[in-house]
């Protein structure tokens, strides 16, 4: 309230003093609120009148002030007084975080019985970024899961049950996965020898690519992109599948 945000400024101007503070005391301001606004030309212009060291002079600088007027004359609308808008708790911020919780619960493998509830599910071989992927689509309101794959392991059977236009397969060029992976074992310990040797690389690559032509899935490449990128290419063949509006 204007009230509490007068009362904030006095504390604040005071200490100022109390301190003997040399010099200015300057006050960058964001308020959108019109009264909250009133309320702090109010304050500066009472505690100048106030201040009679002019060494000690109050400068405020607010920050909106030029941009609101910009956008207004630029695009012909009056800004709307919302504060915290940006930031507003309404059901898209619960369901992104029940989405990013979803995602967390169900990385690398875990929790395999709950697969036909995600929204998106991505497989692929060790390090072509199934994990950041996840998260990253999850912070957009996906409900993320993602599976490992490995030659030696049998896929878990409730992949076989989901939608394949839920599913994408993660797929990159075994030169660049066996160059991640050796990057990958000069920081870690207890890890196979042939997890970079380049024909076991190949053989992954050629298993998974078989369990991803098993189950219908789209195949995403991943070399040279980005995660946004990425995650980019998976959202159009996503919605094209399953249009929201």
């Amino acid at each position: 309230s204007a009230a509490e945000l007068t009362e904030e400024l006095d504390a604040h101007l005071a200490r100022h003093r109390t301190r003997q503070i040399p010099g200015a005391f300057i006050i960058f301001y964001t308020l959108v609120d019109d009264e909250l606004r009133a309320a702090m030309e109010a304050f500066v212009t009472s505690a100048r009148e106030c201040e009679s060291d002019p060494a000690r002079k109050i400068i405020a600088v607010d920050v909106l002030a030029q941009a609101h007027d910009a956008l207004a004359e630029a695009t012909g609308r009056t800004p709307e007084p919302h504060p915290g808008a940006l930031y507003s708790i309404d059901d898209q911020y619960f369901s992104r975080l029940a989405a990013v919780d979803f995602t967390i619960n169900h990385d690398d493998g875990r929790n395999p019985q709950d697969l036909t509830k995600a929204d998106i599910v991505l497989i692929g071989v060790s390090r072509t970024s199934k994990t950041p992927l996840s998260i990253y689509l999850s912070q957009l309101g996906y409900k993320v899961a993602n599976v490992p794959l490995d030659s030696q392991t049998e896929p878990p059977k409730e992949l076989f049950a989901v939608d394949p236009t839920r599913i994408f397969g993660l797929m990159t060029t075994p030169e660049l996965l066996v160059e991640v992976r050796k990057r990958r074992l000069a920081k870690a310990e207890h890890v196979a020898s042939s997890y970079s040797e380049y024909e076991a690389v190949c053989e992954e690559l050629a298993s998974a690519r078989d369990l991803m032509r098993k189950l219908g899935c789209i195949v995403i490449r991943t070399d040279n992109l980005a995660i946004e990128e990425t995650a980019q290419e998976i959202l159009r063949y996503y919605e094209s599948a399953h249009p929201q509006y």
